[in-house]
């Protein structure tokens, strides 16, 4: 099949020529047909599968006809993250240029008097992120009500964002007569809700399963110590002599530890995360897709959609808690029929979130041993497995066994409490079992302990065994808490209050009078 099968206007056909395609993807295939009969659309594909063409070519023929007016936009497309709205952007640049549409970018870290500008023309299509959108609506800068076409993009990203109340508020504010057209990578039971509440008899389009690998993709797992991850990622990326990558961490801070460690070392690497001013994000990013910058360390925020060309490595620096996420990061490479490799560098508490990832994606990842290497921190195959059984059982691989009914006979007899005559005294002299206090505290008076009976320890003083006043005071509470028993009314104890005698008012004689009145 070709795009001229697909029923576009010569001059989009034109411009797609002009990028360079002539066959669409499978789900631009079977999305296109759908969105131009005017049917809403549910469509599940990986990424990097072509789902921005597959409702921006449509778009733009639907919207071909018709006039925008001031600061009504005629459709709205959503994305959860600011260099995904970017590239929506793009895509219609290219793609729309030989048409006369307008079109608004809606994001934060943007000046917002360029954007308000732009909303007053009028425009077309109003690409925007959740909270910038309803920044500005909230000040009046844009209305919602012509709103024809409706597209919400990596929904499943969303969730993961914490974006769909937003969502859900958006949608509220829009006409019910609307197309709406529904992306997803994967269809949690979340996602599944809102789809069913924002389309209307949708035609499900599902290609190439979610949470599949690339098959020309390979794939490696390199278990170390929590230390030496950075050892074991700079002598990776000097191993495979990479050209362009990304690194992926869990945390935006180490985002930043990453990127100053590879700088330290030589690596000619940059760094992308939420926490970043806009203008960096995007001068980054260009300086990455030009190959003046071979390393991106970056959080999450650069898993999805983002469209860059021949990345040949992905190097997961933290395990993804998430095993959808793997498939995104990973599906960096080996993209459009190339080849491509990951490696994942774990520690052996991260075994868990492998063994996730394996059964999603229904194959084992090869583990890579690296022993020449010369680092203290790697792991042999026999100590990875060893480590591994021990941290599933919730101990140490060196930790004693613990004594239970499981136990031998011999080491429940040993852990078995000593008889009487075996264990220390509680009668033994104060002055043998507390260590010597020092001289100076002993010419303190003690008001307190006088008070309290002889040299018993002051109830404030610190317990042996906590480390802390909180600590002693929570566990102190927690057995004062079960110990009590239950009083009814004020038990056996009358405050002194009421045993007053209740003073009486003397009253004169006029009040005497009135009253026998």
């Amino acid at each position: 099949m070709l795009f001229s099968d697909l029923g576009l206007k010569p001059e989009i056909l034109r411009a797609v020529d002009d990028v360079g395609y002539t066959t669409p993807t499978p789900i631009q295939a079977q999305a296109i047909p759908y969105v131009l009969m005017g049917r809403d659309v549910l469509g599940i594909a990986q990424t990097g599968t072509g789902k921005t063409a597959g409702f921006t070519l449509p778009m733009l023929e639907i919207l071909a006809s018709g006039r925008a007016r001031a600061r009504m936009p005629r459709s709205l497309i959503l994305e959860p993250t600011r260099e995904l709205a970017a590239q929506v952007a793009e895509n219609f640049e290219l793609y729309g240029k030989y048409e006369k549409l307008s079109y608004a970018l809606l994001i934060g870290g943007e000046s917002f008097e360029d954007q308000i500008k732009k909303l007053d023309r009028g425009v077309d299509v109003l690409i925007a992120t959740p909270g910038r959108m309803l920044d500005l609506f909230e000040r009046g800068k844009v209305l919602l009500a012509d709103v024809k076409i409706l597209v919400i993009d990596e929904a499943d990203r969303m969730l993961d964002m914490g974006f769909i109340p937003d969502i859900e508020r958006i949608v509220g504010l829009l006409p019910p007569l609307r197309q709406t057209l529904f992306f997803s990578a994967t269809m949690p039971p979340e996602i599944r809700r809102l789809s069913d509440a924002f389309l209307s008899n949708p035609k499900q389009i599902s290609v190439a399963p979610p949470a599949t690998t690339g098959e020309k993709l390979e794939q490696h797992i390199v278990i170390v110590e929590a230390e030496d991850k950075r050892k074991a990622l700079r002598h990776l990326l000097r191993q495979e002599d990479v050209k362009s990558a990304f690194v992926f961490c869990n945390r935006k801070r180490d985002v930043s530890v990453v990127f100053k460690s590879l700088q330290s070392h030589g690596f000619n690497a940059g760094q992308m995360h939420g926490d970043l001013v806009q203008s960096v994000r995007n001068e980054t990013l260009d300086k990455f897709k030009r190959g003046e910058i071979t390393t991106l360390v970056c959080s999450d925020v650069a898993a999805r959609g983002i469209d860059v060309s021949d990345i040949g490595h992905v190097f997961n620096f933290d395990v993804p808690i998430h095993a959808d996420d793997y498939v995104h990061r990973v599906g960096r490479t080996g993209r459009a029929g190339k080849t491509g490799t990951a490696y994942s560098i774990a520690t052996p508490e991260e075994g868990r979130f492998v063994k996730t990832i394996e059964s999603l994606i229904k194959k084992p990842i090869p583990l890579l041993v690296l022993p020449e290497i010369g680092l203290e921190g790697f792991l042999s195959e026999d100590e990875i497995k060893q480590r591994g059984k021990s941290r599933r059982r919730g101990e140490r691989a060196d930790a004693p066994k613990r004594r239970g009914r499981d136990s031998a006979p011999e080491e429940r007899a040993e852990a078995a409490p000593r008889p009487a005559e075996d264990r220390p005294r509680r009668d033994t002299p104060r002055e043998d079992r507390v260590e010597a206090v020092p001289s100076h505290a002993e010419d303190r008076p003690r008001h307190d302990d006088a008070r309290r009976g002889g040299d018993r320890p002051r109830r404030d003083a610190p317990r042996r065994g906590d480390r802390g006043d909180d600590r002693g005071r929570d566990r102190r509470q927690h057995r004062d808490d079960h110990d009590d028993t239950p009083v009814l009314g004020l038990g056996d104890h009358v405050p002194a209050f009421l045993l007053r005698p209740v003073p009486q008012r003397k009253r004169n004689t006029a009040e005497v009078t009135e009253t026998a009145a």
